[in-house]
């Protein structure tokens, strides 16, 4: 524990100094913190994605002397995936003058969610958090983009039944999810969606202490031998998870896992015998894509990153998506800076920011980022902008791409973002909506 401890308190030290590299007499800062978890039980998913998000930061701050001239001071707060600790770094942080907060977990995420308001503190949940966030109307201080986990339900279902969700009618589908506000939240889509084209939903949890033991629900899953499996998992969970499917033959081409159950590590765990797992991811590594080789010139080559090279980690999905996600949060203050002709943004400058993104097929090759992720925009009355993902495949060695960009369905989705939207907003009232936002 003590470890753990010294190991936590280190990586923070470190990207706190990380973030002034090359500008140790920089005037203009903007912090940025991040509710991080490089301890716990789900340490294996966090650490590359925010080794992926402080390099990004660290580069721009090396490359460009952060945006504009305003060094980008990335901190992380400690949470080890923990509500009361999350909870606890957002006030902590936000003391210190944050201009932007990332939970990082949805259970902290609808913890802060009604200080957000009063604080006017944005939050930058980028594919987690509440879906119904896509709602800037109501939700004027949360971001979820690039797209939303009922976005995530929705291509999934996609892309297993073809296009063509009316051939799930009599199949079962087995919903391997985390018992936390994560694995719950695609439950309302994913019910929905059973009774109107008629197949059988069957939920599946996995509490925090079976993670590593999921001996039950994979005998539950062999009796009721579903057609798909769809796994809502994070951390120690997912390696389980796969690690049970391989020991009792469930059918790899058969178990489908949102973006977050699509760790390297885990399926280089069973190797070739994970091949045909699928993950459906917004993200994409792509090695030749200028932004990774300025990170490797700049930061990882140096000895600036905290990234494990042992592993090839910096090729990984979750890497490269910490990458897209700094991008998105600079690209916000970017965009705040030139529309409020400012140099340091405030938090309501960022907010605009924020609902302002647009990464274009245009903008995302002036950053760098050529294939790594789809086109998405966001609004005042839109905070996902639904970027659409591709299906992952595991070749027994790497992820690759299995499918073309696929999209959600808006049609079934949006009805149920304006009744969870509205019947949050009543239960928590008095609840301040935008009502400058008039589209």
């Amino acid at each position: 524990m003590r470890r753990l401890m010294k190991t936590a308190l280190l990586a923070t030290a470190i990207a706190t100094s990380a973030a002034f590299a090359g500008s140790a007499y920089a005037e203009d800062s903007v912090l940025l913190p991040n509710l991080s978890y490089r301890t716990g039980p789900f340490a294996a998913t966090g650490t590359p994605l925010m080794n992926g998000q402080r390099d990004y930061m660290t580069m721009l701050n090396e490359r460009d002397g952060g945006v504009n001239g305003v060094i980008l001071n990335y901190q992380e707060c400690e949470t080890g995936y923990n509500t009361e600790k999350g909870v606890e770094c957002y006030e902590k942080t936000k003391a210190e003058g944050a201009v932007v907060t990332q939970p990082w977990s949805t259970g902290i995420t609808l913890q802060v969610l009604p200080k957000s308001n009063v604080d006017s503190m944005p939050i930058l949940a980028p594919g987690y958090g509440f879906s119904a966030m896509q709602d800037g109307k109501i939700f004027k201080w949360a971001f979820n983009p690039p797209a939303s986990y009922w976005d995530g339900a929705s291509m999934i279902l996609q892309n297993i039944s073809g296009g063509n969700l009316d051939s799930l009618k009599g199949k079962k589908i087995a919903l391997l999810h985390l018992d936390h506000p994560f694995g719950k939240e695609p439950i309302p889509l994913l019910e929905t969606l059973a009774k109107k084209h008629g197949f059988t939903l069957l939920p599946i949890p996995v509490g925090l202490k079976e993670m590593q033991n999921q001996s039950a629900q994979w005998l539950q899953i062999r009796r009721e031998r579903p057609d798909f499996v769809v796994m809502w998992g994070w951390g120690a969970m997912n390696a389980g998870a796969i690690t049970e499917a391989v020991k009792t033959k469930y059918p790899m081409n058969q178990f489908v896992g949102i973006w977050w159950s699509g760790l390297d590590a885990d399926l280089k765990l069973v190797g070739d015998a994970g091949k045909g797992y699928r993950t459906l991811s917004w993200s994409f590594p792509n090695n030749e894509a200028k932004v990774m080789k300025d990170i490797k010139q700049l930061v990882v080559d140096p000895g600036k990153s905290m990234l494990n090279t042992s592993t090839g980690e910096f090729d990984w999905v979750f890497y490269q998506r910490g990458v897209l996600i700094s991008a998105m949060l600079a690209e916000g203050v970017k965009e705040a800076q030139k529309h409020f002709n400012t140099k340091v943004v405030d938090r309501e400058q960022l907010r605009w920011g924020l609902e302002n993104l647009d990464f274009s097929e245009a903008k995302i090759k002036e950053l760098g980022l050529d294939g790594m992720i789809p086109p998405f925009k966001t609004t005042c009355a839109n905070h996902t902008g639904h970027s659409g993902a591709w299906m992952l495949e595991w070749d027994g060695t790497k992820f690759v791409k299995a499918s073309d960009v696929l999209q959600a369905d808006r049609a079934e989705i949006d009805p149920l973002v304006a009744e969870k939207a509205k019947e949050y907003a009543d239960a928590n009232q008095p609840w301040p909506t935008n009502e400058e936002c008039k589209l």
